[in-house]
């Protein structure tokens, strides 16, 4: 089957700059894909053009089969969006914001409310359905903005940062949510996010930098790339055969008791080195490559060092053009 977004040398320039440098990749039915970077990566650029609110500067892209230049409104019927600034009329209740994204998309009002609340009773907001948006949290509006997001059944959900501003808790929560709607609509999910946990929920991540996609594959697969797992072990003494690490692709370091060993694969090679040490062995700690270390190995920066400069180039210029804080 044809994938459900297909992208191909896509490019934005604003001026001289160039925002979206020719990134080319394809998210499957069902798949849960996302675009990993900091603030001004690129990726909220890229999302607007697939979502047909920016025209392309050359590059193609199709979502469910349409061409974003030229099908622009088959492509807006195919797709929901949960943008990164809240969109909810918070004057309105829950019932009343679905109702209003159910006229836009010419739905039946039968329709919207035979989808409203069996949805709304999975993110957990069917007992406030009837309130008004201002009563809610903020959590309970980025549940909310999802549900609506979902109403007339995309084939391809957007989420561009969805949990900004969120607690660590209503992340979690939030994203569980996500999965659970994505395994009960079967719609195509592609996300945004700087938070590296987020990014662990998807199938396949695209690491974002300056515009450009510099590494995708899935979590694992990332991490398999850029390093070795380390395997640390406290050990009263060597194994009794000199021998034992003949065959083993795995190298030694530091002084007894306290010992490293790294290696590619710790659960290949673990087993030998178990059975290698018997009764001396008196701890084992594996500790494998994070998202956080592939994104310093293939960026050479971590990701919170470059949020922070973006928010101190930001204050910057506020400052310039006389502003202040409030």
């Amino acid at each position: 089957m044809p994938a459900m977004i297909e992208v191909d040398r896509l490019t934005k320039h604003y001026g001289a700059i160039e925002a979206v440098k020719a990134v080319s990749f394809a998210v499957e039915e069902s798949e849960v894909f996302a675009f990993l970077g900091p603030n001004g990566a690129g990726k909220s650029t890229t999302i607007k053009m697939l979502a047909t609110l920016l025209e392309p500067t050359s590059g193609t892209a199709r979502v469910a089969g349409h061409d974003v230049r030229r099908e622009q409104s088959k492509v807006r019927e195919a797709i929901g969006v949960v943008f990164q600034d809240p969109t909810l009329d918070d004057r309105l209740t829950a019932l009343e914001n679905l109702q209003f994204q159910g006229m836009l998309y010419g739905m039946r009002a039968k329709e919207v409310q035979q989808r409203s609340m069996p949805l709304l009773e999975l993110v957990g907001l069917a007992t406030r359905a009837k309130s008004l948006v201002r009563t809610y949290s903020g959590g309970m509006k980025r549940r909310l903005e999802l549900v609506r997001g979902l109403l007339h059944m995309p084939k391809v959900l957007f989420l561009d940062e969805p949990t900004v501003g969120l607690d660590p808790q209503s992340r979690s929560q939030m994203w569980q949510y996500v999965l659970q709607l994505r395994e009960q609509e079967g719609v195509s999910v592609f996300m945004t996010t700087h938070y590296m946990e987020e990014a662990e929920a998807a199938g396949r991540i695209a690491i974002m930098d300056h515009g450009e996609i510099v590494a995708l594959d899935s979590p694992e697969g990332l991490k398999r790339k850029v390093g070795e797992e380390i395997i640390s072990l406290e050990a009263a003494g060597w194994p009794d055969d000199a021998r034992w690490q003949e065959g083993l692709p795995i190298r030694v370091s530091g002084e007894l008791p306290n010992l490293q060993i790294r290696c590619a694969d710790a659960s290949a090679v673990l087993p030998r080195i178990s059975q290698a040490f018997g009764a001396k062995l008196r701890r084992v700690e594996i500790r494998r490559p994070t998202l956080d270390t592939v994104f310093l190995e293939i960026t050479g920066r971590e990701i919170r060092d470059e949020e922070v400069d973006s928010r101190d180039a930001m204050r910057a210029m506020h400052a310039r053009m006389g502003g202040g804080h409030r």
